[in-house]
């Protein structure tokens, strides 16, 4: 058995929260494992000043800032990996909001919070399931919390781990299930903004790059998809049957399929924010977008014009440069280096070019410390991050929430791997939103960066049986 959203599919509890993590296409570096698991046993979700801590017992509400409760649980948590175990063993499944950037950053708030999303949600797990690729091994692990360790007998934790794992064993060994072809009906999906107002935002942008203020910015628009056929079923339209579709139409390094109480994640996001693994963290920043060609010889060429176009070079060149400078904040001086530089990378319906740049976390700190460097990602605000995420808030007109926020795992030991919240669905029960955003320049073309956001929205869209 080696599709993930299968084995997904038998370990997930109905009605509880549930995660899959899935490696859909890449090599070993960024697609070796899947990850996935469900019932957590606990919930840690919050927005400003105030989170959540919800067990199986029940909730509680308490003050202060939610970035700081996970900080301090998972500083409190630190357990070693064993010796031959996948990088994510048991800890945190994290969604992050690109406004928990308001923890640690200073921002005018004037875009209107229309969805009132939280922060960060984090599924903390002690059962996981890993698939190994590479090797075609599933890794079923049980790896309760330090507090566990250090108050309960070793040997009823033993017992337990036995009895969940055979639990999940037994799952595992019962028959498919028989999925139907989702029937979606039909499908309003509606623009936030028109594009003459997307490409009047461009233009105003423009003006605070050659008023020096910036040097690049990513403007995005949401959309909203609403069902009009109400002969359908509103079960029908699943987050699990969206996802089938998507990895179908659209498979990724960094899909993901995680349901939350008040809401679903549905994504096929080619980008990963950060990641580290013992003292080596590195990001893999993309900017620079081209569609798929009709045939090999049409692909090959629009690959080479996007390498050799000098824009395009010069934008991710900058954010390169970005992306050196936030791990340099964190990292021992002289180990960051750009060891992947404007490769290209091609998916169902573009071509990216990628680089990959990495370091050496300098003593004291930490993967929390990292994630603060970073956050959120170069490549979808822009050079210098703070002053775009500025003009961000006062040109978008609707704060982000899970766009190009992240989403991944911190696992015990304190390794981690997030991805950047892009061509991702986030699904309601009352409606879905999909936003794309493009990267401007001096020199950018207010149609051709909208139409660049249509492009990037294709994919997610052909998910949804729109198109």
């Amino acid at each position: 058995m080696s599709d993930p959203y299968e084995l997904y599919c038998r370990l997930q509890i109905p009605g509880h929260p549930s995660f899959l993590l899935e490696s859909g296409k890449g090599n070993d570096t960024v697609a070796r494992y899947s990850f996935m698991g469900c019932d957590p046993y606990l919930v840690l979700s919050g927005k400003e000043q105030t989170y959540e801590l919800r067990t199986r017992d029940g909730l509680t509400v308490h003050a202060g800032s939610p970035w700081k409760a996970l900080r301090d649980r998972l500083r409190a948590s630190y357990l070693p990996k064993p010796e031959g175990l996948p990088p994510f063993f048991g800890g945190a499944i994290v969604f992050l909001s690109y406004d928990l950037v308001r923890q640690f950053e200073q921002l005018p708030q004037l875009a209107l919070d229309d969805l009132n999303f939280p922060d960060l949600e984090c599924l903390f797990v002690d059962q996981v399931a890993a698939l190994d690729h590479h090797t075609q091994t599933l890794h079923l692990m049980f790896t309760p919390p330090l507090q566990r360790f250090e108050e309960e007998p070793r040997e009823k934790l033993y017992h337990e781990g036995c009895d969940r794992l055979a639990e999940w064993e037994a799952r595992l060994s019962a028959p498919s299930r028989n999925e139907q072809p989702l029937s979606i009906g039909r499908l309003d999906i509606r623009p936030g903004q028109s594009e003459d107002s997307y490409r009047a935002r461009v233009r105003q942008c423009q003006e605070f790059i050659r008023a020096g203020d910036i040097y690049q910015a990513n403007l995005s628009h949401r959309f909203s998809v609403h069902r009009n056929d109400t002969r359908h079923s509103s079960d029908r339209q699943t987050a699990h049957d969206v996802y089938r579709r998507l990895k179908a139409v659209n498979p990724s390094p960094f899909s993901a399929l995680v349901q939350l109480d008040h809401f679903s994640l549905v994504g096929c996001s080619p980008e990963r924010l950060i990641r580290l693994a013992g003292r080596c963290a590195d990001t893999r920043p993309i900017a620079g977008t081209r569609p798929r060609g009709i045939n090999v010889i049409d692909d090959r060429r629009l690959a080479e014009e996007l390498l050799t176009n000098t824009k395009e070079r010069a934008e991710h060149l900058m954010l390169v440069d970005l992306e050196r400078n936030d791990l340099g904040r964190v990292c021992r001086y002289g180990s960051v280096e750009t060891n992947e530089l404007m490769t290209i990378e091609r998916y169902s319906h573009v071509s990216h070019i990628v680089s990959n740049v990495s370091g050496e976390l300098r003593d004291g700190v930490d993967g929390v410390d990292l994630i603060e460097a970073v956050f959120p990602g170069g490549t979808i605000t822009g050079v210098p991050k703070i002053r775009c995420m500025q003009i961000i808030e006062e040109l978008e007109p609707l704060r982000r929430g899970p766009y190009t926020g992240s989403l991944g795992y911190l696992s015990w030991n304190g390794d981690l791997d997030l991805n950047i919240i892009i061509r991702t669905l986030v699904m309601t029960d009352s409606c879905s939103y999909l936003q794309v955003g493009a990267g401007i320049v001096a020199d950018s073309d207010p149609r051709r960066e909208y139409e660049e956001t249509l492009l990037k929205a294709q994919a997610v869209i052909k998910a949804l049986g729109a198109i």
